[in-house]
């Protein structure tokens, strides 16, 4: 037997699994993070906490067309009210800054929440914690949905097909119906990154 161990064997004790809702998928600075949502997860317990959901408050009344219009706005429960009504969005950012501040984080889809935006002004995280395996890439090969793109062996799954395929019942509480708020997709996010884990697909990646 090897004495080495892998982090895999000694998983951190706490991995945040943060989720955004945004106006739009281009990123920063035409889009903005409207929603966010955080849980933390032990992986050798298998247990979710909330850890942090908020609306970022933003002055809705300056906003064009394409932000009033946007996709989250249309779709979901979250409304142009909401946004003019929460707290103003860098006391958010302060406060999601203070909790990452040297954690262990991931996503589902990190090009798309970090990449896009958090690593972005005026968030500008990166540095700021280390970032473990993507819970979308280990999906990927687990759904091995085919794609349509050549060179690319499996294309990337959505998270409700994800959660319903993988997870074993419904931790989440979702009820066969993702509601797109940031909160709730951070919690499908966690548990199907704990079963990947359980079944060996979810590796937690160089720290």
């Amino acid at each position: 037997m090897s004495p080495y161990f892998t982090l895999d064997d000694i998983p951190p004790e706490e991995i945040i699994v943060l989720d955004t809702e945004t106006t739009g998928l281009e990123g920063a600075p035409k889009d903005l993070v409207v929603d966010i949502g955080m849980t933390r997860v032990n992986l050798r317990k298998g247990t979710v906490e909330d850890v942090y959901s908020s609306v970022l408050g933003y002055d809705v009344d300056s906003w064009d067309d394409y932000h009033r219009n946007a996709w989250i706005f249309q779709n979901t429960d979250m409304t142009l009210d909401m946004v003019a009504e929460a707290p103003p969005a860098m006391k958010v950012i302060e406060d999601v800054r203070r909790i990452l501040k040297g954690k262990v984080v991931t996503a589902y889809n990190i090009a798309y929440d970090m990449g896009k935006f958090l690593y972005h002004e005026p968030w500008s995280l990166k540095g700021t914690f280390t970032e473990c395996a993507d819970i979308m890439l280990a999906a990927k090969d687990v759904c091995k949905l085919p794609s349509q793109y050549y060179g690319r062996s499996y294309r990337y799954p959505k998270l409700d097909y994800a959660y319903s395929h993988i997870v074993k019942g419904d931790p989440a509480g979702i009820h066969g119906l993702q509601n797109h708020r940031a909160l709730s997709d951070a919690q499908m996010a966690s548990y199907l990154m704990i079963q990947m884990y359980r079944d060996h697909d979810y590796h937690v990646g160089q720290l």
